[in-house]
C-alpha cells in the first residue's frame, strides 16, 4: 500500500485541508477553471499573476483578475512585480479587497516579456532584491506570504538554494520549486533534486512543481524529494479530475476513469461559467484552449477542434460537443 502522504499542510496560520495544489498559469487559472478545479478537491487554487504595476496605478481589468466570488476553498492571489513600492501597495490592496487565504510571489515566470522588465525569473539572478520584496510584501499582508521560483536563470546560475534563503529570512510562510531554469522555460525533465535541496535548506514548507502528470508521479515526487506539497499546473489542463485522482491514488491506489459523458458535462459548465465572467464573445474564445485539452487523444478530436474554432456563440459550441459526446 502507497504511504498516504496526502495531509494538511499548515502555511503560516492557514491550514490547507489537503497537499496538493492547483498552480497558476497566464491566461488559464481564471475563476471559471478555478471553480471546476475545486470540485476535484485541490488543497489550494493559485490565480493568474497579477501585475502590481497594474494594480498600483488602478487598472481596471486588472482587478477584474482578483474576482474569487463564488469560490468556496483556499485561494492564493499571485502578484508579481520588481518594483518594491508596487508590490508593496498591491499586497496591502489585495488584503484589503480579497478574501484570499494566500498571497504568493512569482519570481519564476519566464516569459519575455515578464524577465525584459526584471520581474519573473529574472529576479532568480539578485536575493537581495528577492530578499528586499518578500520582505516588503510580508509587511504588508495580514494573510501568510509565500513565493514561487525556478531551479535558476540557466545552467551557470542555479541559484534556488540562495534565494530560497533569502525568501525565507524576509518572512515568507512556503517555497514552490520548479525544478527547471528560466532558460529550460517547460522543455527537457525537471530536476527533483534541487527540490530536494530546497527543502533540507529551509524549515518553511517546500512544494514542489515540475512534471507532475499523474497520481504515480505524485507519488514519486513526495518519495524522491520529501516535499511538503505538489503543485500541479499544465497536467490539470483538460483534466481537472486529477487533484481527486492524486487523493484517491494515495488512499486507495484507484484512479477513475473519467468518461464522455462526465467529461461533456464539465466543459458546458466551464463554458457556462467562462461566459458568465467575460461574455459570449470573449468566453468562448476563451474556452476554444480548454476544449483543446479537454479533447486531447480523443478520436477525430483534431477536426473537432478545427470546428469549434471557427464558432463563435455558445449555442454552437454546445451543440457541435453534444453531438460529438453523444454519437
Amino acid at each position: 500500500m502507497t504511504e498516504n502522504k496526502i495531509k494538511e499542510l499548515k502555511i503560516g496560520n492557514v491550514t490547507l485541508k489537503n497537499n496538493i495544489i492547483l498552480g497558476p498559469m497566464a491566461g488559464l487559472t481564471d475563476r471559471a477553471f478555478r471553480i471546476i478545479c475545486e470540485k476535484f478537491n485541490p488543497g489550494l487554487v493559485v490565480t493568474e499573476m497579477i501585475s502590481s504595476k497594474a494594480l498600483f496605478y488602478g487598472d481596471e481589468k486588472t482587478k477584474k483578475l482578483l474576482d474569487i466570488t463564488g469560490e468556496k476553498g483556499d485561494i492564493a492571489v499571485q502578484i508579481f512585480g520588481s518594483d518594491t513600492e508596487a508590490m508593496a501597495f498591491s499586497a496591502k490592496y489585495i488584503n484589503e479587497n480579497t478574501k484570499a487565504s494566500i498571497l504568493d510571489i512569482n519570481m519564476g515566470c519566464p516569459a519575455p516579456k515578464i524577465v525584459k522588465n526584471g520581474d519573473g525569473s529574472k529576479l532568480l539572478l539578485d536575493s537581495k532584491k528577492v530578499y528586499e520584496i518578500t520582505k516588503a510584501v510580508v509587511e504588508n499582508s495580514n494573510i501568510p506570504v509565500t513565493v514561487k521560483i525556478r531551479k535558476g536563470w540557466d545552467s551557470n546560475h542555479i541559484t534556488a538554494l540562495e534565494v530560497a534563503k533569502a525568501i525565507e529570512e524576509a518572512g515568507a510562510k512556503a517555497i514552490t520549486v520548479h525544478g527547471r531554469t528560466r532558460a529550460e522555460y517547460y522543455s527537457g525533465v525537471a530536476d527533483w533534486e534541487i527540490i530536494k535541496s530546497v527543502k533540507e535548506e529551509v524549515s518553511i514548507p517546500v512544494i514542489g512543481n515540475g512534471d507532475v502528470k499523474t497520481p504515480q508521479d505524485a507519488e514519486k515526487m513526495f518519495n524522491e524529494t520529501n516535499c511538503d506539497g505538489i503543485m500541479i499546473s499544465r497536467a490539470s489542463l483538460g483534466n481537472p479530475w486529477i487533484f481527486e485522482n492524486v487523493l484517491n491514488y494515495f488512499e486507495n491506489k484507484e484512479i477513475r476513469k473519467i468518461e464522455g459523458k462526465e467529461i461533456l458535462n464539465t466543459i458546458l459548465e466551464h463554458i457556462n461559467l467562462e461566459v458568465e465572467d467575460k461574455g459570449e464573445n470573449v468566453g468562448i474564445k476563451e474556452m476554444r484552449k480548454h476544449i483543446c485539452y479537454y479533447l486531447k487523444n480523443m478520436k477525430n478530436a483534431s477536426e473537432l477542434r478545427n470546428l469549434i474554432n471557427h464558432l463563435e456563440t455558445k449555442e454552437e459550441v454546445e451543440k457541435v460537443l453534444k453531438n460529438y459526446f453523444e454519437n
